[in-house]
C-alpha cells in the first residue's frame, strides 16, 4: 500500500472482539460464519452478526440501482462505503463497546477487491475506508474459481446475479463466462489484500467440518484472554445519580 493511504492497522480500543470473513461468492464463508456463530453462543458468548450491504440507510437505493442496472463503479463503491459506515457506527461499535463478539460477513476487504476490479483506484478506496476499525481476526476462504461456479450453479438458486457475474463490465455476453472472468480477477486482488493486511487464509476446498474445526481452534486460541463482560465504553451514566439526594430531616 502506498504511503498516501492512512488506513489504520492498530487494534481497536474496545473490550469486545471483531471477527470477519472474506471470499468470493461460492467460497462457503457464510456457512462457516453461521456455524461459528452457533458454536460461540453455545460457549456462553454474547454474539452480534452483521453482513455486507444490509444497512437500512442505503438498502433500497442499492436495490433500485441494481434493478435498473444504473450503478456505475464509483456509485456502487460509494453506496457500499455508506452502508459500511452506517453499520460500523450503529451495529458494530455498540456491541464492541459492550464487550460482545461481533461477526461480520464481509468487511472493507471486499471493497478493496471488488471495487478495484471494477476500475476504482486502490489508493482512493483505501482512503475511503480509512475510518474502519481493524478486526481482531479476519479470515479469507480461498477457493478455485471452478469450485465456486460448481457450488453456486448446483445450489438452490442455480444461476448467477447480474452484478455478481460482473455483467455491468461487458466482459462476456455469457453470464457464466462473465462470472468466471470477473471473480477470477477478484481472486487475484484478494491475494494482494491477504498479503497486505495479513488475513488468515483458509482452504475452502476442504469439507465443511474440517474447515469449521480449524476455524474454532484459531478463534478459541485468540479468545483465551477475552473476558466476556460489559466494558466501560458501554456504560451509561444515570443522570440523577450524579447529584446527592437530600437527606430526610
Amino acid at each position: 500500500m502506498s504511503e498516501q493511504t492512512p488506513l489504520s492497522r492498530h487494534p481497536h480500543p474496545y473490550p469486545g472482539k471483531l471477527i470477519t470473513v472474506e471470499g468470493i461468492d461460492g467460497s462457503g464463508k457464510s456457512t462457516q460464519l453461521q456455524l461459528l456463530h452457533k458454536w460461540l453462543e453455545s460457549k456462553g458468548h454474547r454474539v452480534f452478526f452483521t453482513e455486507w450491504n444490509s444497512s437500512e440507510l442505503v438498502k433500497e437505493t442499492t436495490k433500485r440501482g441494481k434493478k435498473n442496472k444504473s450503478l456505475t463503479p464509483t456509485t456502487f463503491s460509494l453506496l457500499h462505503a455508506t452502508d459500511f459506515a452506517s453499520r460500523q457506527y450503529h451495529e458494530i461499535l455498540p456491541p464492541l463497546k459492550a464487550g460482545m463478539i461481533v461477526l461480520a460477513d464481509r468487511y472493507m476487504y471486499t471493497a478493496f477487491a471488488r471495487d478495484v476490479v471494477r476500475g476504482v483506484s486502490p489508493e482512493w478506496i483505501r482512503k475511503l475506508y480509512s475510518f474502519a476499525i481493524t478486526p481482531d481476526m479476519a479470515f479469507y476462504f480461498k477457493v478455485p474459481i471452478e469450485t465456486a461456479i460448481s457450488r453456486l450453479l448446483g445450489g438452490t438458486r442455480g444461476q448467477f446475479k447480474f452484478y455478481e457475474a460482473g455483467m455491468d463490465m461487458n466482459l462476456n455476453p455469457d453470464m457464466t463466462e462473465s462470472f468466471r472472468i470477473f471473480q477470477s480477477r477478484i481472486l487475484a486482488q484478494y491475494e494482494k489484500v491477504v498479503d497486505e493486511f495479513h488475513l488468515i487464509t483458509m482452504d475452502a476446498t476442504k469439507d465443511i467440518e474440517a474447515q469449521q474445526n480449524e476455524m474454532r481452534r484459531l478463534v478459541e486460541e485468540a479468545l483465551k484472554d477475552y473476558k466476556p463482560r460489559r466494558g466501560t465504553h458501554g456504560r451509561r451514566t444515570v443522570f440523577w445519580r450524579r447529584f446527592d439526594e437530600p437527606k430526610p430531616e
